[in-house]
């Protein structure tokens, strides 16, 4: 296909593609999926070879978000039956922390619901960073927990984390239909807080909530102006109790699509398949990794994965490695210039966490109603039966962090 051969010249010379062939991608037919995907890794290979980065998931504090993110299972209003916890000291998010090391993270993602970390919040958090990376040489550390103030970005780098995330989720034109408790450009202005403290910025979206293509090619643009090192790829997971619990749009091929059009705009950025994977991709799970390097191990916030051991076996008998902690992750001219995706000189370029690169948190579709209509909508939704809908999949996570029982990684 001369759309294909012309988006892999594009993603190897790390030029932006156009809306059109990105619209393109999306609208292709399952009978040249196949097509799609061993283009687009073409291009994964290029930047990244056979490399899978692991990242390891801790929700420091869970449930009893004042925020009203409609595909939120921890937002205002949630009926979903998740685990509510308040903050874990520092040495329980640490023991967390280890576990996801030992089975092959080589970065952990700390994450927390609500609007954004107070002071305190932020002296806790580094607290924890401390504690994490004296006993794990070498591990990554990337914080999630909403919108930063003044200074915050900049506290959480000398404590010694590498990262931070905050996403996007969705486009500009729709993101007042999913939330109406901050803006995107609060979302925006977070990440830039956490560019100008020296932070790997890390910036998603979540796919599945209803949205069109162009909106999905309107966010994956955004990303690649706003120029994260990371980009997580969330696939919602409708949650009974949430506004969007009826929001059942995705399939495996079209899953798959998203990751190429994704990898084709941002050719040389890692590319993280999160929260949701095991629900709309579930046995085509392995062809996704011809398309991203990173994922995540085991356990989501508030929902489960499968067995972290599994993801080891999948990376294996797929033809990949998981990649050591001694691996630079990005290409050697990202790494180097430190910069991200590259829309200023044609480039795309690490990582996700607490609203959102997950599958279950406070930020991981539709129409989203209004905050007081929630639990009315989240009701209607538990007594329809939506076609296609895969709800036996959806599993709340009863184990790790806020639990006694031992984490899955």
């Amino acid at each position: 296909m001369d759309l294909l051969n012309t988006l892999v010249d594009k993603g190897l010379r790390r030029e932006l593609p156009t809306r059109e062939e990105a619209l393109a991608v999306l609208a292709t037919p399952d009978d040249e999926l196949l097509d799609v995907v061993a283009a687009a890794g073409k291009v994964r290979r290029q930047w990244f070879g056979r490399r899978v980065k692991l990242n390891y998931l801790v929700n420091l504090k869970s449930g009893l978000c004042p925020e009203d993110c409609s595909y939120c299972s921890q937002r205002l209003g949630s009926k979903a039956e998740i685990l509510k916890y308040t903050w874990l000291k520092p040495d329980e998010a640490s023991k967390a922390a280890a576990a996801g090391v030992a089975g092959g993270a080589k970065r952990v993602c700390l994450v927390a619901s609500g609007r954004g970390p107070t002071d305190r919040d932020v002296a806790r958090v580094s607290q924890t960073i401390e504690a994490i990376k004296e006993q794990n040489e070498g591990v990554e550390v990337c914080a999630c927990l909403g919108l930063l103030s003044a200074g915050q970005a900049d506290r959480l780098r000398s404590a010694g984390a590498d990262a931070y995330n905050h996403n996007l989720n969705t486009s500009e034109g729709t993101y007042g239909e999913i939330t109406t408790t901050h803006t995107y450009a609060d979302r925006v202005d977070t990440v830039h807080q956490a560019q100008a403290a020296g932070l790997s910025a890390c910036s998603g979206l979540i796919a599945g909530m209803g949205e069109s293509d162009a909106d999905l090619v309107d966010v994956v643009f955004s990303l690649r102006e706003l120029d994260p090192d990371s980009v997580p790829v969330n696939f919602l997971i409708p949650f009974e109790g949430t506004p969007l619990a009826k929001e059942w749009n995705l399939t495996p091929q079209r899953c798959l699509r998203i990751l190429a059009m994704v990898r084709f705009v941002c050719p040389d950025v890692e590319v993280r398949l999160a929260g949701g994977r095991e629900v709309h991709l579930r046995s085509m799970q392995p062809l996704a990794l011809h398309l991203v390097n990173s994922i995540f191990l085991g356990d989501y916030l508030t929902s489960e994965g499968q067995a972290g051991q599994a993801d080891l076996d999948m990376i294996a008998d797929a033809g990949f490695e998981v990649e050591g902690a001694g691996t630079t992750t990005l290409p050697r001219h990202r790494a180097d210039a430190a910069a991200g995706c590259g829309s200023h000189s044609g480039g795309c370029a690490p990582e996700a966490g607490s609203c959102g690169s997950h599958s279950g948190g406070c930020a991981p579709c539709g129409e989203a109603p209004e905050p007081e209509s929630a639990p009315a909508a989240a009701q209607e939704a538990q007594d329809a039966q939506v076609p296609g809908a895969r709800t036996d999949l959806v599993a709340v996570r009863r184990r790790g962090a806020g639990t006694d029982l031992a984490p899955n990684a």
